[in-house]
């Protein structure tokens, strides 16, 4: 997954997220659910970044 995607996916997960917490008790099973969905996206992003880091030079 690239980059750009994966942030795009991030940020509608977010969005979503903030959506259902307004609306429903942090607690429910959807919030809940919606938090992990988006703690993996941003466990993956993390990854990627340091899957992505320049090596650094060598002495």
């Amino acid at each position: 997954m690239s980059e750009q995607l994966l942030l795009r996916e991030i940020e509608i997960k977010r969005e979503k997220l903030n959506r259902q917490a307004c609306r429903q008790s942090l607690f429910s099973e959807e919030v809940i659910r919606l938090s992990k969905e988006l703690d993996h996206l941003l466990n993956m992003y993390n990854g990627w970044c340091r899957d992505n880091q320049p090596a650094a030079p060598a002495n």
